[in-house]
């Protein structure tokens, strides 16, 4: 069975895509009313809150995973890379400096990339 790789590669555009436009509107939203947008709200809460709701968005995917929800958990999965794009936005760190991270990684054993990490 060939492999769609045309297909694959406007998959991948359209998910890049749509993680470049979630965290322009989160930029966007960081400034507005916190009255009238959640994600001002969680801007005007701080660093401590935004942990918190990333972490509860994480238990409830592990969660969803663990009874065997796919619907949940692709929803829950939608709220912790959601919730993510918040805490780096208010860490100051952009996505793509996560994506590079990643670009690094990859065809790294998981193992040895650990292991080349400083200990803690």
């Amino acid at each position: 069975m060939a492999i769609d790789l045309a297909g694959r590669a406007r998959f991948k555009r359209r998910m890049t895509g749509t993680l470049d436009q979630l965290e322009s509107t989160i930029a966007r939203r960081r400034g507005a009313d916190a009255s009238s947008s959640y994600v001002a709200s969680l801007f005007a809460k701080g660093m401590p809150k935004i942990a918190q709701k990333l972490g509860e968005e994480a238990v409830e995917t592990v969660i969803a995973a663990m009874a065997g929800d796919a619907k949940g958990v692709t929803g829950e999965a939608a709220d912790l890379i959601f919730h993510l794009m918040v805490l780096l936005n208010q860490a100051g760190v952009p996505f793509a400096d996560v994506l590079a991270e990643l670009e690094r990684r990859e065809g790294t054993s998981g193992l040895a990339e650990k292991a080349s990490r400083p200990q803690a």
